[in-house]
């Protein structure tokens, strides 16, 4: 017997740090945390984010939090909150405990009198562009602010006045005393409080003072034990503040901060910025719109979570950004649904097609397979009729070379019934063709005939079709960066990203529920929406059958 090749697959960056780290510490598995801020929906950015914090704690028999960054409340809210738990749960995920950073309020604030009692953190006056000034550029060393020298006495006194609510938003401000000179701008005497008399979602009217994310993020983190804080590349510059402040804070347990690239699409935004105003400003319905690249508009659009994850795998972890092909994405939703949507027939475009030797009055049942695939072999019944619907592009009165749809004169079979011949079709006062004649074949019924013809058509019966609408989306940007200019941004939104057609669908379909998901024959894969009515059907189309991307 030939010995088989063993296929490995070769280990992350970041797998090898942990395994390191598991093998010299002694570790027997990781804790990690996901720690979204609520202030908006997680888009497939985040996913990508979520998936190797999760995945990281279960591959190493770790457990991972879920937990709120809610240091800021100027926009956050619970309807973010109670999304991104949904969304978590949706990619097949569970968090082992659920905590909000607003739960350590009370220990951050006590932690910042620590650092003011052992001098490195002061009370400053400077306003938000008086700071930004003395911070300096990245090549020239900002300079002390003059409230920098206070003494523990005064900057202790000013903080509790700035908790119990004496000043206004912006006039003070809790600083870190690091190194103004520093080349790491983020270690110049940053920011660690601020004042916002702003209700929390979560402590309502207790606060008016907010430690900033900077400082509150590695406290949450030594706190619950993280060992691996697994962060997004642009917080790699901001990894010496973190530890600063666990080493400050004189933490025993001292977690490690490892950064990876952040997930780029083409022709797709994912700054919270930006979708926010999409979906304020009336771009959009909402962040469920299904050209938006959240998940919950992924979900409504009829996107799998099996078909993401698998997605996220193969772009796999990175230390450089880069920008992924959207139509990546695609491919793998395309791929699951091909092996689990079961096949339906409508027709988008409709016109009529009429037997003319078929007996008027009569019909006849036709079965058709569910989901063509050697694990399946259910069918279902749809009834066959002297007048029918097929597809506007499916009949030409004009017809090019090697065209074997529908033509004067021409034959093609229709599915899992019988070989039907064109002999007339009739067209409005425009020239649009209304209604094609055709005579069939008796004996070429689909399982009792061996007559080969080159094309074969969906149909439905004109006895049950059922009138529905069908969107169709494309990319809502037209290129593939993001921009850095709003009014660019909103320049470059596609006038053609939502297309609303009208068509019918087999008679079962008007029962679907919403996020039901089939192969409309020869069309595409579709979603039941959640509009959708068994009065008033509403599909998405979710991907066209045609593949573009090309497997490397």
């Amino acid at each position: 017997m030939e010995e088989l090749e063993k296929i490995v697959t070769p280990k992350n960056f970041i797998e090898e740090a942990i395994e390191k780290d598991m093998e010299d510490k002694k570790l027997s598995s990781i804790q990690t945390r996901f720690p979204p801020e609520p202030n908006g929906y997680l888009h497939i950015g985040h996913a990508k984010a979520l998936c190797i914090d999760f995945g990281m704690a279960e591959k190493y028999n770790g457990k991972c939090n879920l937990r709120f960054d809610d240091t800021n409340p100027t926009k956050e809210d619970v309807e973010y909150v109670d999304a991104i738990k949904e969304d978590i749960k949706w990619l097949g995920f569970d968090w082992d405990k659920l905590r909000f950073g607003s739960e350590y309020f009370d220990l951050c604030f006590e932690l910042a009198v620590k650092l003011i009692k052992k001098g490195v953190a002061y009370v400053d006056d400077l306003s938000k562009d008086e700071m930004r000034e003395y911070r300096g550029t990245l090549t020239s060393p900002g300079k002390n602010s003059p409230w920098r020298d206070r003494c523990v006495e005064e900057n202790l006194d000013l903080f509790e006045r700035m908790k119990n609510g004496e000043f206004e938003d912006g006039s003070r401000t809790l600083r870190a005393k690091i190194d103004m000179a520093s080349p790491n701008i983020n270690m110049r005497d940053p920011a660690l409080y601020r004042i916002l008399h702003i209700p929390h979602h979560q402590t309502g009217d207790k606060w008016c003072i907010y430690p900033m994310y900077d400082f509150a993020h590695p406290i949450q983190d030594a706190v619950e034990g993280v060992t691996h804080s697994l962060c997004s590349l642009e917080y790699e510059a901001h990894r010496p503040l973190y530890d600063w402040v666990v080493e400050q804070c004189e933490f025993e347990h001292k977690p490690r901060q490892i950064e990876f690239a952040r997930l780029n699409l083409t022709n797709t935004v994912m700054s919270k910025r930006y979708l926010r105003r999409l979906v304020e400003e009336g771009l959009v319905s909402g962040w469920d719109d299904p050209r938006m690249p959240t998940l919950c508009a992924m979900r409504r659009r009829g996107y799998t979570s099996e078909a993401i994850r698998d997605f996220l795998l193969r772009v796999g972890v990175a230390k450089a950004d880069s920008t992924v092909d959207a139509a990546m994405l695609e491919h793998c939703v395309r791929e699951h649904l091909n092996a689990t949507a079961y096949r339906m027939m409508a027709v988008t475009d409709p016109i009529k097609l009429i037997i003319t030797n078929y007996e008027e009055g009569k019909s006849e049942d036709i079965q058709l397979e569910n989901l063509p695939s050697s694990d399946d072999t259910s069918t279902r019944t749809v009834r066959f009729s002297r007048e029918l619907y097929i597809e506007r592009d499916d009949f030409s009165a004009d017809p090019p070379n090697k065209y074997f749809r529908l033509k004067k004169d021409g034959e093609v079979r229709l599915k899992g019934a019988y070989i039907v011949r064109c002999t007339d079709f009739e067209s409005d006062e425009n020239g649009n063709v209304t209604t094609v004649y055709c005579t069939y074949d008796p004996e070429t019924r689909s399982g009792e005939c061996t007559r080969k013809v080159k094309g074969t058509l969906h149909w439905l019966s004109a006895l049950d079709a059922v009138p529905a609408q069908f969107r169709l989306y494309e990319p809502l940007i037209l290129d593939e960066t993001d921009g850095d200019d709003e009014r660019d941004f909103t320049e470059r939104l596609n006038p053609d990203s939502l297309k609303t057609i009208h068509g019918f669908v087999e008679k079962a379909l008007a029962a679907s529920k919403p996020l039901d998901k089939f192969q409309f024959m020869r069309i595409g894969y579709f979603c039941t929406d959640k509009d959708h009515t068994e009065a008033a059907p509403v599909f998405n189309r979710t991907v066209s059958l045609k593949d573009s991307f090309k497997i490397k």
